[in-house]
């Protein structure tokens, strides 16, 4: 059985770094960031690196669809995402490339040649190991192979995290770019899961409220495997669940305050579904699945 957030706190042992990996600003805050504030709050150092400045994305907050907006969309998110890593207490480090954007049409048009996705890969693995060089992270966090969703620069975030993180401890790897360091776990983040909205969807019309989720369960593809399939770890967080969306509403360009994102009252998602999943890739420290805490086994190899 999981521990209560309050029930981990008297064991933690501070010191310990995680790096999460993400494509654009807002993903940080969109996906695992109450497992960020959480393990900030308990002592820990905690890295956000973005690779894109998420220039190409929408406008998607009807509030803030204004000509200006959009003129000034480069300044914007780079002030979204200092508000969010400032609420989270998290660290930041942008990779500084272009967003590639998410094509559409059929066929897409081609993405920009100068964009993350369509350049050698070799300069953005160069990047990140240099910052994981630098920050020393024992658990990294990254997206699974299909990207969480398939965005090209989701995809190309996978990619490159494998690749330094496989580079990162190799000293004739990029030699220039600091002594090497030996992460000792790495985890994907997945997108989402019916089960998760199946969860809340019930919760809620049982107290006779009204579910954001009704159309999207009913267009679900059945052929579809659950994230949760995956899931091999859980991290309770739910005490941190405003951090979190107050992180979100800090993107005001890409996060409606009035959207599905912010539909469950709170308490309903603490007693329904209070934990962030997360699976586990790759572990050079033992540890036993599933798991609750994403320093399982490192804090053992840390502390002796």
């Amino acid at each position: 059985m999981a521990r209560t957030d309050g029930e981990r706190a008297d064991r933690v042992d501070a010191g310990l770094r995680l790096m999460a990996v993400h494509a654009h600003p807002d993903d940080e805050s969109s996906k695992g960031a109450a497992t960020m504030a959480r393990y900030v709050a308990e002592g820990h150092d905690v890295m956000v690196v973005t690779c894109t400045g998420g220039e190409a994305g929408s406008v998607l907050n009807p509030a803030m669809d204004r000509p200006e907006v959009h003129e000034n969309m480069t300044m914007l998110r780079r002030e979204e995402m200092a508000r969010a890593a400032k609420i989270l207490g998290v660290q930041h480090r942008w990779l500084g490339f272009i967003d590639s954007g998410l094509p559409e049409g059929d066929p897409p048009p081609p993405l920009p040649e100068d964009c993350f996705a369509n350049i050698p890969i070799e300069e953005p693995v160069r990047r990140l190991v240099q910052v994981m060089r630098e920050f020393r992270p024992h658990v990294v966090i990254t997206y699974d192979e299909n990207g969480g969703y398939p965005h090209p620069d989701h995809i190309r975030c996978h990619e490159v995290s494998m690749a330094a993180y496989d580079a990162v401890a190799d000293a004739e790897r990029y030699p220039d770019e600091g002594e090497p360091w030996q992460p000792l776990k790495l985890y994907y983040s997945h997108g989402f899961s019916r089960a998760k909205f199946e969860a809340f969807h019930e919760a809620l019309t049982s107290r006779g409220l009204e579910s954001p989720y009704d159309e999207w369960l009913k267009n679900w593809d059945s052929d579809r495997p659950d994230v949760m399939e995956r899931v091999t770890t859980q991290v309770p967080c739910g005490d941190y669940f405003e951090v979190r969306d107050d992180a979100l509403r800090a993107h005001a360009t890409q996060i409606d305050p009035n959207s599905r994102w912010f539909a469950v009252p709170l308490d309903l998602q603490r007693e329904v579904w209070p934990t962030e999943e997360y699976e586990l890739v790759r572990s050079l420290v033992d540890t036993t699945l599933p798991e609750d805490d994403l320093f399982a086994g490192v804090r053992e190899r840390v502390t002796t």
